[in-house]
C-alpha cells in the first residue's frame, strides 16, 4: 500500500486528494490539506473514485467496426494509418467544413484538448462542439459585450461577501465555490452576513438562507428585472462606480425604469416584502456578490436572465473589490474570443450559428450532420465525451452520428457514443497519465494542479498526447522526429532553463510558419521526453508559463515564482512539474481587476443592444399548456449522481432508480404515491420515471437528475435517459444553449 496525491475530477473545483492505493485500487481517498485551494475539504462524491479507475467498461485495445456491428481488436499503427487515410480522402474530397470535434476534455481532463485541437487545424475545420456550448456560451457571449472579449469570465468572492445570492444553483450539492459546505456553514452562523437563495425549490442550500425567493419555474427574467428597477427608482445604484467605470448605463437606466415591477413580481409568484429586502439588501452591503449558474442559464430568456445576474453587481459597483464578483486571469486558455460581429469567423452551414468562445452548440450538431446537403459534417472525432446520451435530444444524435462517414471515439470506456463508432481508441485513464484542469478561476489568488500518474496504464491504452501526435504523423502534417530540437532538449545545461531550446524552437517554427499549428505535439516529441517522470505531455505547458509571466509578472512572482521576462515563466514551469499538492502561480490586486477588461480605456459596456431590444419585446408568458401541463427541471444535482464518466451504477449509495420529484398537491390529484412508475412526455419524446413525494418543490414543478442512462456492460440503461426528451429547438434564440431546467411535458400513470 502507497499513499499519493491527485485531485478529484467530478465538478469544476478539483479538490486536492490523499490517496491510499493498492493492488491497483483505491482503497482510501480523503481531502489534501496541504492542497493550496481546497485544504483539505471534499465531499461524498469524491470518495467513489475507484468506480472510474475500475470498472469492466473500460477499454484496453483499439477496436474497428466490422460490417455486422460487432468490433474485433486492430493494431494502432493499422487503426491509425486508416483513420489518417480516410481523413486526408475526406478533406480532399469536401474540406475542412466536412470534419468536426466533440469533446476534448472533461471535468478533469483538459490536457488532451490541447492536442486534439490540432486535429481541426490538421483538417482545416473551425467546427468544435462540446459540453460547455450546452452549458455556459451564453455566460460567454455577455462577457464579449460587456467586458471586450468572450475569454473574460466573472468570478465571485463568496468566501468574503456580507450579502450573498445564490441564483439558480444549490452549491451544497453542486459545489461551484471554495469548500462550499464549509462555506455556506460560515454564512449561516454569522449574524452580520445574509444569504439569498433564488430558486424554485427549497434546495439543500435554500434551507440555510435568509431569504428563499421560491419563485415560478422560468420567471427569472421578472424578478430580476424588478429588483434591478427597484435599486434604480430608489437611487441604490453605484453613480460613482458607474461614471469611473462603466459606459451605456443611460439606456440601461431607461429600460429599468420601464419595467412594470408589480407585474412581473406577481408573474415571479414571490413576496413582495422579500424582493425589496433583497433589492434593498445586496445595493446597500458594504460587499455582496451573485454565484449563478445552470439555473438560470438553462432556463427560459437565457441570456436575459445572465444580463441582469451581471447588472446587478455592475450597477450598484458591487464589482472589483474583496467580498464582490470579479475577473481573473488564467493559465489554460479554455476560452477564446469568437465574436459573430467579426466575419473572419465562420457559421455553421445548415443554421448559419457563429462559435462562441470557439464553441459551436450541440443543439445544431444533428441537424449540421443530417440536414447540410454536400456540405454537411462527414467525420468526426469524439474525444472524452458521450454526446449520445449528455447532449440534447439523443435520439437525433445517435442518428446523425450512424450517418457520418467516420466516427472516431477516443475514450477510457466503451460508451454509448463509442458504440457507434467506427474505431473506438482506448486512452489512459486521468489517474494513469499526466493532467489537469483548465478551470482556474480564483481571484485574487489562482491556483493550478498538475496531477501526476497514480497506476500504469492498462493494456494498450495511450494517453491522448501521444494518440493525436501519431495520427499527425500517419497523415504527414509533421515529421516523426526533429533531431536538432530534440537534441538541444536533451542536453541542454541546467542552468540555462530551456531558453536556448526555446531559441531554438522559435527559429524552428519562423522558418516552417505552418508547424505553428502543430506547436503541442512537436512539444511532446521534443522537450517532453527531457522532462522525465514520463512527463511528455505536460511540454505543452511552457509557452502558457511563459505567456502569463509576461502578461503579468507582479502577480506571479507575488505567488512565489521569481524571476527575469525570461525566466520567470520557466520558474513557473518547473514549479508546477513539482508540485504534488498544485500551487498558486498569481496573486493580484483587487485594482488588478481593470487590467483584465479589454474594453477601450477597461471601462465596462453596459448597453447590449441585443438585450435592450430583448426587453422591449419581452411579455409575461406562460410555458405550461394543456397539453404539457408540468415543467420539468431536467439535470438536478443530488448526492449520488455526477458526469457520466461513472459507468457502474454501484456507485451510488442512494436514488438507484434516479427518482422524479413531485410535489403532493400533483401526486394526490393525479393518484400517485411514492415508487409509482410513470412515463413522462415531452414534445420531443418520453421516457420512464419512479415518483418521490417531496414538498420542496412547487406545484407544477418536476425535477429529475442527470448523469443516468448509460447502458454498462452494454445492458439496459442504468435510470432516466433524460436527454429522450429535451429537444433541439427548445433552446435560447441567440446562442442556442439548451432550455434544460424549463422542459414543459406531461405525466401518465403506469399500471403497476
Amino acid at each position: 500500500m502507497r499513499t499519493e496525491k491527485t485531485a478529484c475530477i467530478l465538478c469544476s473545483r478539483n479538490c486536492g486528494l490523499l490517496v491510499d492505493i493498492e493492488d491497483g485500487k483505491f482503497t482510501k481517498i480523503r481531502g489534501d490539506e496541504d492542497h493550496p485551494l481546497s485544504q483539505g475539504y471534499i465531499c461524498q462524491k469524491a470518495a467513489r473514485l475507484n468506480y472510474y479507475q475500475n470498472n469492466e467498461d473500460r477499454l484496453e485495445h483499439p477496436l474497428k467496426r466490422q460490417t455486422d456491428g460487432s468490433y474485433t481488436r486492430i493494431s494502432w499503427d493499422d487503426a491509425l494509418a486508416e483513420i489518417a487515410s480516410r481523413l486526408l480522402n475526406i478533406r480532399t474530397q469536401y474540406g475542412g467544413e466536412a470534419f468536426a470535434t466533440a469533446g476534448g476534455g472533461g471535468q478533469g481532463n483538459h490536457l488532451g484538448g490541447a492536442y486534439l485541437g490540432q486535429m481541426r487545424a490538421a483538417m482545416k475545420s473551425y467546427y468544435n462542439y462540446n459540453s460547455l456550448g450546452q452549458e455556459k456560451t451564453g455566460d460567454f457571449w455577455l462577457n464579449g459585450r460587456l467586458f471586450g472579449s468572450q475569454a473574460c469570465h466573472t468570478t465571485e468572492d463568496v468566501e468574503h461577501g456580507d450579502f450573498v445570492i445564490f441564483l439558480g444553483c444549490n452549491p451544497f450539492q453542486s459545489h461551484g465555490i471554495p469548500n462550499a459546505r464549509d462555506t455556506l456553514k460560515e454564512i449561516k452562523k454569522d449574524p452580520d452576513r445574509t444569504m439569498v437563495v433564488i430558486d424554485p425549490r427549497r434546495t439543500e442550500t435554500a434551507k440555510s438562507a435568509d431569504i428563499h425567493l421560491q419563485l415560478k419555474p422560468g420567471t427569472d427574467v421578472y424578478l430580476l428585472s424588478a429588483m434591478l428597477s427597484i435599486i434604480v427608482r430608489e437611487n441604490l445604484h453605484d453613480e460613482a462606480f458607474l461614471n469611473e467605470h462603466c459606459t451605456g448605463f443611460d439606456s440601461v437606466k431607461e429600460m429599468l425604469l420601464n419595467i412594470p415591477v408589480d407585474e412581473y413580481v406577481a408573474a415571479a409568484d414571490v413576496p413582495m416584502e422579500d424582493v425589496l429586502k433583497v433589492a434593498r439588501g445586496f445595493a446597500q452591503a458594504e460587499s455582496a456578490c451573485v454565484r449563478a449558474d445552470l439555473g438560470i442559464q438553462h432556463s427560459n430568456h437565457s441570456t436575459l436572465n445572465s444580463y441582469f445576474e451581471k447588472l446587478f453587481f455592475l450597477i450598484t459597483g458591487q464589482f472589483g473589490k474583496k467580498g464582490c464578483n470579479n475577473l481573473h486571469d488564467s493559465l489554460i486558455p479554455i476560452l477564446s474570443d469568437t465574436d459573430e460581429r467579426n466575419p473572419k469567423f465562420k457559421r455553421s452551414v445548415h443554421h448559419g450559428m457563429f462559435p462562441v468562445s470557439g464553441i459551436f452548440p450541440p443543439n445544431i450538431l444533428p441537424d449540421e450532420i443530417l440536414k447540410a446537403g454536400d456540405r454537411r459534417i462527414r467525420a468526426m472525432i469524439v474525444d472524452s465525451c458521450n454526446p449520445a446520451v449528455t447532449w440534447p435530444d439523443a435520439t437525433a444524435h445517435k442518428k446523425a452520428f450512424e450517418s457520418l462517414d467516420l466516427l472516431v471515439v477516443v475514450d477510457v470506456a466503451m460508451t454509448e457514443t463509442a458504440q457507434l463508432a467506427d474505431y473506438v481508441l482506448p486512452a489512459a485513464s486521468q489517474f494513469e497519465k499526466w493532467e489537469f484542469t483548465g478551470f482556474n478561476m480564483e481571484f485574487p489568488k489562482n491556483g493550478f494542479h498538475a496531477r501526476h500518474p497514480l497506476f500504469p496504464a492498462k493494456g494498450e491504452t495511450l494517453q491522448e498526447a501521444e494518440i493525436y501526435t501519431r495520427l499527425l504523423e500517419a497523415m504527414g502534417e509533421i515529421p516523426k522526429r526533429f533531431p536538432i530540437l530534440s537534441r538541444i532538449a536533451k542536453h541542454e545545461p541546467q542552468f540555462s532553463s530551456h531558453l536556448g531550446f526555446i531559441a531554438a524552437l522559435a527559429a524552428t517554427l519562423a522558418t516552417n510558419k505552418k508547424q505553428i499549428r502543430y506547436g503541442a505535439s512537436i512539444l511532446y516529441r521534443t522537450l517532453g521526453p527531457a522532462l522525465g517522470n514520463d512527463a511528455a505531455s505536460m511540454a505543452v505547458l511552457l509557452p502558457l508559463t511563459l505567456s502569463l509571466a509576461q502578461k503579468y509578472p507582479d502577480a506571479v512572482r507575488r505567488a512565489g515564482h521569481p524571476g527575469n521576462k525570461l525566466t520567470q515563466g520557466i520558474n513557473l514551469f518547473k514549479a508546477i512539474l513539482a508540485a504534488r499538492s498544485g500551487l498558486i502561480f498569481s496573486e493580484h490586486r483587487f485594482e488588478d481587476v481593470w487590467k483584465l477588461v479589454k474594453n477601450p480605456q477597461q471601462k465596462i459596456t453596459l448597453e447590449v443592444p441585443e438585450m435592450l431590444e430583448a426587453m422591449k419585446k419581452l411579455k409575461v408568458d406562460d410555458l405550461t399548456s394543456e397539453q404539457y401541463p408540468f415543467i420539468l427541471s431536467a439535470g438536478e444535482r443530488r448526492s449520488y449522481n455526477a458526469n457520466q464518466i461513472y459507468r457502474n451504477p454501484q456507485w451510488r449509495k442512494v436514488d438507484h432508480a434516479g427518482f422524479m420529484r413531485m410535489h403532493p398537491e400533483d401526486a394526490e390529484r393525479l393518484d400517485l404515491t411514492k415508487g409509482d412508475r410513470v412515463k413522462c412526455h415531452s414534445e420531443t419524446g418520453s421516457i420512464e420515471a419512479v415518483i418521490e413525494i417531496d414538498n420542496s418543490v412547487r406545484t407544477g414543478y418536476l425535477m429529475m437528475p442527470h448523469g443516468y442512462g448509460s447502458n454498462y456492460q452494454k445492458g439496459s440503461p442504468n435510470g432516466p435517459e433524460i436527454n429522450l426528451i429535451t429537444g433541439l429547438d427548445h433552446c435560447d434564440p441567440i446562442h442556442r444553449t439548451p432550455l434544460h431546467k424549463s422542459v414543459p411535458v406531461n405525466i401518465e400513470k403506469l399500471s403497476a
